[in-house]
């Protein structure tokens, strides 16, 4: 067992810290969002704040951490690769938020535990992966966690579970292709959530110029926006927080920390909403969340295996000859000696001269 230092502990307590950080900050996001919703009945007004708040604030906080700019600002690498992220995540964003608005929170985040599922299937058809066995079989608790879970929803919706659903495989699709971004340009990753936020503001700013702000004003309150700025605010450093926490971390420990977030994120939601739910109800919500917790374990098994270098190296074995492609012609050359060549031509003259 190794020596445990200083430096060690206090990254452990710093970690801990941010978990714990991340955790309140994406409970209170969710409870906020949910109670604004209510009262305030506009998911796109709501998406186009947080997304704002993104665009604002992490302008300032990159300037400050002294984040290094973006290597690729070309507009076919932009048309290419950030336009499309931007758009996938305000849709995801707006439909993540309508499903809070029609059904509890506690439904929606375990429909979300169906993310491996649309991670498994995209990365499939877009990038043709295969998979082993173990993490196929760990999507089978998932599907049934949240069918049981959605079956037995008191407050069950259809357009709720179609958003949650839609925003689910969306956020799936920004996730994959993130990593690909950020794999082949190298740019910093608080630097992508900045950019991503702040094309999605600009590309979602005329749709709700035209959907929500004509209508809104009525029910626009100075309650209500406050609720609104503190909502972007804490949803700008759940991102914040996410993305810092998964650079101090390994995947794994990452797949946990996350896993035990939508834990207390449904756990707070019951708390303080109230929404009613039965034991089976609470059942489902249970498997899908074990489901992806398996999921991510046989991830990181499958990752470390393709990492593993042979332990034994393959020896070795001359083929017979008769599947070499040499000939014996081809192997064996025969090479008169030169003092030969040289006696020979000389008998040859003397003879001719005779």
């Amino acid at each position: 067992m190794g020596h445990v230092t200083k430096q060690d502990l206090r990254d452990f307590v710093r970690i801990i810290f941010i978990c714990i950080g991340w955790y309140i900050v994406s409970s209170g996001n969710g409870v906020l969002g949910k109670q604004i919703l209510d009262q305030f009945p506009y998911p796109m007004t709501v998406t186009m704040v947080q997304l704002a708040s993104i665009a604002i604030w992490s302008f300032p906080m990159l300037k400050v951490m002294n984040v290094r700019k973006s290597e690729a600002s070309s507009w076919t690498y932009h048309k290419k690769m950030l336009l499309p992220l931007a758009l996938a995540k305000f849709i995801s964003s707006v439909c993540a938020h309508i499903s809070i608005w029609k059904v509890p929170v506690s439904y929606a985040h375990t429909v979300k535990a169906s993310m491996p599922i649309f991670t498994v299937m995209i990365s499939r058809v877009l990038l043709g992966e295969t998979h082993s066995w173990p993490l196929y079989g760990s999507l089978i608790p998932i599907v049934f966690g949240v069918g049981l879970a959605t079956v037995t929803e008191i407050s069950f919706d259809l357009v709720g579970l179609g958003s949650a659903l839609a925003a689910t495989a969306g956020f799936s699709l920004m996730n994959i292709f993130s990593k690909q971004a950020l794999k082949e340009t190298g740019m910093h990753h608080l630097r992508l959530l900045h950019k991503l936020g702040q094309l999605a503001a600009i590309m979602f700013f005329p749709v709700w110029l035209f959907c929500d702000l004509p209508v809104l004003v009525p029910d626009l309150s100075r309650e209500v926006v406050v609720l609104l700025l503190v909502d972007g605010v804490l949803h700008w450093l759940q991102n914040i927080l996410a993305f810092t926490l998964l650079k101090l971390v390994v995947p794994l420990t990452y797949a946990v920390a996350n896993v035990t977030k939508r834990i207390v994120v449904i756990s707070v939601s019951l708390l303080l909403l109230k929404n009613p739910v039965n034991a089976t109800n609470v059942m489902g919500m249970m498997f899908a969340i074990l489901g992806v917790f398996c999921y991510n374990m046989a991830k990181y098994r499958e990752n470390q295996n393709k990492h593993k270098l042979p332990v034994n190296m393959p020896k070795q074995t001359n083929k017979p000859i008769w599947q070499n492609h040499y000939t014996l012609d081809q192997k064996v050359q025969v090479t008169t000696p030169l003092s030969y060549l040289s006696d020979y031509s000389t008998d040859r003259q003397i003879k001719r001269n005779q």
